[in-house]
């Protein structure tokens, strides 16, 4: 389908190792102990209400509209769904020219702000970020593309992909440093960063690097970006062979890698809130909602709560929907205690079932 103008781990959960390895060991005493699914009944838990739509091809990104109606990426078809939050109903929006799809690389994050629908995929030459004009409606169609930010290293593996648009109104993007280790090391690459710009794609004032786009770096694979209740930005990302993490997001901060993988206690590198054994993990999106961060797992297969209260983390992490629904991908808050919860079966490394892949709702005590 084209699109229409005018009218309207090594990689993620597989446990294989990139080039490079850290070069110090991190310890066990980060590790989440409350492993086990809690109680639909209990307080901070969350039990799955029901299924929204099925039979969804690599879903990936996923923003919501302003009337609550949700915007689904497919990676592989390079294609965009909007979907009725309410009756499930699919609606294809086109084709975005210009994605390559393979390995990791294809149609990724989606974000949403006046009128334009946010687009990060893998191209022919780069991972690039574009915007495309979009009135809203069910039979509209997404306008012509345009550029942002072009020149993110590209890779079989570690692409990143999301975006986000924070409190500030400024666009973030989670990257990868395509298996490249020190590109996360390099101030002048935006591989394995976390990145701040304004909607334009310019840098954003304030940023700690002058003239850059940069705003943290020493990430391997930030695939999850979400901000709590007081503005604070987290980030979850894949380890290597050892240890997935959850960061809790400063500007200028370096984040360790290649250098550091999970706590280590190094001096100038800062260490994550939380993290997890790469076969209870591998995450990709998160969410905030009442007092938590929510991480889905894609090897983990499962929906992690990590509580926190302030710039700390406030009890031990709990795993919830423990292979019921295999990999999952990307976690949206709906507000009122609830979320959306894509699965990841069609990804190429999961194993398909009947109406995979799913949008879940969840509804959070």
């Amino acid at each position: 389908m084209g699109l229409l103008t005018g009218c309207g781990s090594g990689g993620e959960g597989d446990g294989a190792a990139s080039p490079g390895s850290p070069s110090v060991s991190a310890s066990a005493s980060g590790a989440p102990s409350g492993t086990v699914s809690g109680s639909p009944a209990a307080a901070g838990s969350v039990r799955v209400a029901g299924t929204l739509t099925e039979d969804l091809e690599s879903p990936w990104g996923v923003a919501a509209l302003p009337d609550g109606d949700l915007l689904v990426a497919s990676r592989d078809e390079r294609t965009i769904t909007r979907v009725d939050a309410e009756t499930g109903r699919k609606t294809p929006l086109g084709e975005v020219p210009g994605v390559v799809p393979g390995g990791e690389g294809g149609l990724l994050g989606l974000a949403v702000r006046d009128g334009m629908v946010y687009a990060y995929f893998t191209a022919e030459s780069d991972n690039r970020i574009v915007r495309m004009p979009y009135g809203g409606g069910a039979g509209d169609r997404l306008g012509a593309p345009e550029v942002v930010l072009s020149g993110i290293p590209k890779g079989t593996v570690h692409n990143g992909g999301r975006i986000a648009f924070g409190p500030d109104g400024m666009l973030y993007a989670g990257t990868g440093e395509r298996g490249e280790t020190g590109l996360a090391q390099s101030p002048g690459s935006l591989g394995g960063k976390i990145l701040r710009m304004t909607p334009e794609g310019r840098p954003a004032p304030g940023n700690p690097f002058p003239g850059s786009v940069v705003y943290s770096l020493g990430h391997r694979n930030v695939q999850g970006l979400a901000w709590d209740g007081d503005g604070r930005l987290w980030a979850a990302e894949f380890g290597q062979n050892t240890w997935d993490e959850l960061n809790l997001i400063e500007a200028g901060k370096n984040y360790g890698w290649p250098k550091v993988e999970g706590v280590a206690n190094v001096a100038d590198f800062v260490d994550p809130v939380a993290q997890w054994r790469t076969d209870e993990a591998s995450p990709s999106g998160i969410a905030y909602a009442e007092g938590a961060i929510w991480m889905a797992g894609l090897r983990g297969e499962r929906l992690w709560r990590i509580p926190v209260s302030g710039a700390e983390r406030s009890g031990d992490p709990q795993a919830f929907l423990v292979e019921e629904y295999g990999r999952l991908r990307t976690v949206l808050a709906a507000g009122d205690g609830r979320l959306w919860l894509t699965t990841s079966e069609t990804d190429t490394r999961g194993t398909p079932g009947s109406g995979d892949d799913k949008i879940l709702r969840l509804e959070v005590k």
